[in-house]
């Protein structure tokens, strides 16, 4: 099933953009729900926060104070982490319970206050950003929730700044307008991404643009990868193993066709198949069908042979590139990319060359075997390159 993480800074109205999912037919596991329930009355939960910070936690009734705890734990990192050791894993428990019940095909969104903070971006298919000025959402957080301005201020400085989650977003929902304007957004979203992305996932559908488009240097490209890798990363843990942005996306001010080249290196082929086929689908990369392999440079030294995997992704295409570490195919790509880094002259021409190709040849089957002729000569000069700079992959 598709996995949402949705979070924002308090006040910025994520609450909203959740009730609008759920209206649209997601399955909403909310973390603050979850975290309330976990240390109820009678749990294991609170019985634990009662060992370590005494009953002063709880109120008349024998239920969880949690303005008293938040009093003890807000300035005192020791013991907000010993209380997070304990609400976490047993949230975390609780929210997989619930997704395991969700339906095969639900798109489950789950609300997490501090997703960016505890590091979990990563386990998500996709994480949607709330963002709101933080002069609105000091308005709103002293007229709908009572707080003084200093306490409102507190609270937003606890938290990840803005830069820190557009970071780690692959959506910035924008909520400084009317709400009516944030609906349309949220129903853009889901129709335009998220139902098509999960029919692919489920599917084991990939993304293929049909046509070659070159795009302007995209300056997050490379942000873009940071986030698509940690995803792959974490889908082949325990596995330690390498990956490399690589690609015309990966070379600084170039034009390229906006698919992230992503290359991830195994011992040996034999080791892309099977289980981490399948870890990589689950995780929105699924394999694409056939056989694959690079042009060998130079030509006539037998084909070099790969797997390759894309993106259920509608909005974010990927080429997955999985070639044996070592072997002649990963060295080529991390060479060609680090000699157009290094060599302006070069990558100028690749660019003319590029666009003139993709005017005469739109179609990508084509795109790709035209520009063999090039690649031959740059894998000459790479080479030179390479053995007077001393470089290694």
């Amino acid at each position: 099933m598709l996995r949402v993480g949705l979070t924002g800074g308090i006040g910025s109205g994520k609450s909203s953009v959740a009730s609008r999912l759920v209206q649209r037919g997601a399955v909403l596991i909310d973390s603050d729900r979850l975290a309330r329930e976990v240390v109820a009355p009678g749990t294991d939960g609170l019985a634990e926060i009662v060992a370590a910070f005494s009953d002063r936690v709880l109120d008349a009734d024998g239920a969880l104070d949690r303005a008293a705890l938040g009093a003890l734990v807000f300035d005192d990192e020791a013991a907000r982490r010993q209380l997070e050791a304990i609400t976490h894993p047993r949230v975390r428990a609780r929210a997989a319970e619930l997704a395991a019940g969700a339906a095969p095909d639900a798109i489950v969104v789950n609300d997490v206050p501090l997703l960016v903070e505890v590091g979990l971006a990563p386990t998500y298919h996709l994480v949607v950003v709330v963002q709101t000025e933080v002069a609105t959402r000091l308005e709103r957080l002293t007229r709908s929730r009572g707080m003084s301005r200093a306490e409102a201020e507190r609270r937003i400085a606890a938290q990840a700044d803005d830069e820190r989650r557009r970071a780690a977003a692959d959506v910035v929902l924008t909520n400084d307008a009317e709400l009516a304007d944030l609906h349309g957004s949220v129903d853009a979203l889901w129709h335009d991404r998220l139902v098509p992305y999960e029919v692919n996932l489920r599917q084991r559908r990939a993304v293929r643009p049909a046509r070659v488009a070159l795009a302007e240097a995209d300056p997050t490209w490379p942000q873009q990868y940071a986030r698509l890798a940690a995803r792959i990363r974490h889908a082949v843990t325990p596995a330690d193993l390498r990956l490399d942005h690589i690609g015309s996306t990966a070379v600084p001010g170039l034009a390229a066709k906006d698919v992230i080249d992503i290359q991830l290196g195994v011992p040996s082929l034999a080791d892309a198949d099977g289980p981490l086929a399948e870890r990589l689908a689950d995780a929105g990369f699924p394999r694409l069908p056939g056989e694959w392999w690079d042009s060998p440079r130079p030509a006539g030294s037998g084909r070099w042979e790969k797997r390759l995997h894309g993106s259920a992704d509608p909005a974010r295409p990927v080429n997955l590139h999985i070639r044996e570490t070592g072997s002649p195919g990963w060295r080529y790509a991390l060479m060609m990319r680090d000699h157009l880094r290094a060599d302006p002259d070069q990558r100028a021409a690749y660019l003319v060359f590029k666009r003139e190709l993709a005017a005469a040849a739109p179609d990508v089957a084509t795109y790709t075997t035209a520009k063999d002729p090039w690649f031959d000569e740059e894998h000459h000069r790479a080479e030179e390159w390479a053995a007077r700079t001393g470089w290694r992959p």
